[in-house]
Formats: C-alpha cells, structure tokens, sequence
C-alpha cells in the first residue's frame, strides 16, 4: 500500500525552471512517478532533458516563460489554467546576485525580486484559482536555507527567499480549506550553477563542507523525494511546511 501513496499517475506537473540543477531532477524525478510535465523556462534551457524525460513513457510540454517579467508569468499561468489541469505546480526557478549590499543597484535588486517572488505569486495565482474549483492541488515552492538565515552578500536573495517562506505560509492558511495543500523546500548546500562561486573558493568550500553533518554537499538528486513525497498523496494533510533537505546544516 506504500507505493500507490507515492505515485503521481495521472497527474500533471508544472516546473519552472525544470532544464538543470534542482528543477531538472524533480522533474525527471516526477517523470518516473508517473506524471505528464509542462516545463517553463527560458527558451532552449530544456532541450537537454526533454527526451530523457519522455522516455519514461509520459508527455512532456515545454513552455517559455521569462520570469524576469511578471506579467508574462501571470499571462502564461492563466494560458495553462485555462487550457489543462494542473495538479501539482513546482516554483523551482530563481536568481542570485552576490556582491556588496552597498553596490547593489536598483536595476539588480529588482531583477531578483521580480524572478524569484513576484512572477513565482503571479504564477501560482493563476494556477490556484482551478484547482480552487477543482479541490485539489499541489503547490511546492523551493526556497532556501536563507529563508532563515542571512547569508553574505546575497540580500536581496535572502530578501526573497524569506519572503517565499512567509508567502507559503500565507498560501497555505488561505487556500487548505480548499482541499490544496502549499508547502516549501529548503534545499541546503546544493552543487549547482548557483553555489559555483562557493565551491570555486577554497577557504568557503572547507568551511561549509566541515559545518554539514552529513559531511557533504548535496546533489540535486538529494531533493527529488522530498518533492515527491509532497507531489503526492502522502502529503495530503502537510500545510505551510517548509521541509529542510541540508544534510543536518540547520541542526547543527
């Protein structure tokens, strides 16, 4: 009676951000669990992963989505709520600026904030209202360990990915009555394009891979059962919970 709690045939799949690092292997990872995918990103950013994805013998949708727009996201989300039903909505795709809190300009404060948290809510506006209907749904945003701790020199991603932690909050009280359940995960030390500077530093790398109990930094495959495991059934009574996958970073 296990697996069943875990499958996610006949469900459909919306990822951001699905062609690499953490995206992509929930969404390969969903692929296997038996979903159809619509991936939204950049144009050409999926082309290196649709096949593997269809050979798990489910379709694959590629959409493009500029995140830097919210308007853009709002349009596209409320294209797909009116043309297929979407079960499960997966906020992966993000942005990060590093550098000095007293260099950052307008310009690029911004940028992060309309990426990483506006066009995520315009998104997830449009794909609820159905699901609202429907009473049923599976929203997951990716936040970040930085939704609880500050960071260096990444305010504005700190900015966001606090602000993604408070609004899952915020979602989930306004829409579990409605039988949706809207939860976060909060991936630690990943190696991704995003923490290749921190892994290119040899005094960063030492420093964080010795405070990590698990000894490790994580692979994006690391995050692919918490996504399932709130994808699925299973999850049905988790609201508003964001779920670390750190190897041991917050506990320690």
């Amino acid at each position: 009676m296990t697996a069943p709690l875990f499958s996610l045939e006949g469900r459909t799949a919306v990822v951001t951000g699905g062609g690499r690092g953490i995206g992509r292997s929930i969404a390969l990872g969903f692929a296997g669990a038996g979903a159809d995918l619509i991936l939204l990103g950049r144009p050409g950013s999926h082309r290196d992963m649709t096949d593997e994805a269809k050979s798990y013998g489910h379709s694959v949708t590629v959409v493009d989505l500029d995140l830097s727009e919210p308007a853009h996201a709002k349009a596209v989300g409320a294209q797909l709520a009116g043309d297929v039903d979407v079960d499960i909505l997966v906020n992966n795709a993000g942005t990060i600026d590093r550098g000095d809190s007293t260099a950052v300009t307008p310009d690029a404060w911004n940028h992060v904030l309309q990426v990483n948290l506006s066009s995520l809510f315009f998104l997830t506006q449009q794909l609820a209202g159905p699901m609202i209907t429907r009473r049923h749904g599976k929203i997951i945003n990716i936040a970040s360990l930085l939704s609880f701790q500050g960071g260096l020199r990444v305010a504005s991603y700190a900015a966001t990915k606090h602000a993604v932690a408070g609004l899952t909050r915020a979602l989930a009280n306004e829409w579990a009555s409605h039988g949706i359940q809207v939860n976060a995960i909060a991936p630690g030390y990943i190696a991704t394009d995003n923490t290749r500077p921190l892994r290119e530093d040899p005094d960063r790398v030492r420093a964080i891979t010795e405070r990590i109990p698990a000894g490790r930094w994580g692979e994006a495959d690391d995050v692919v059962g918490a996504a399932i495991f709130l994808a699925s059934r299973a999850s049905d009574y988790v609201n508003g919970h964001v779920l670390v996958v750190d190897g041991g970073w917050t506990a320690r």
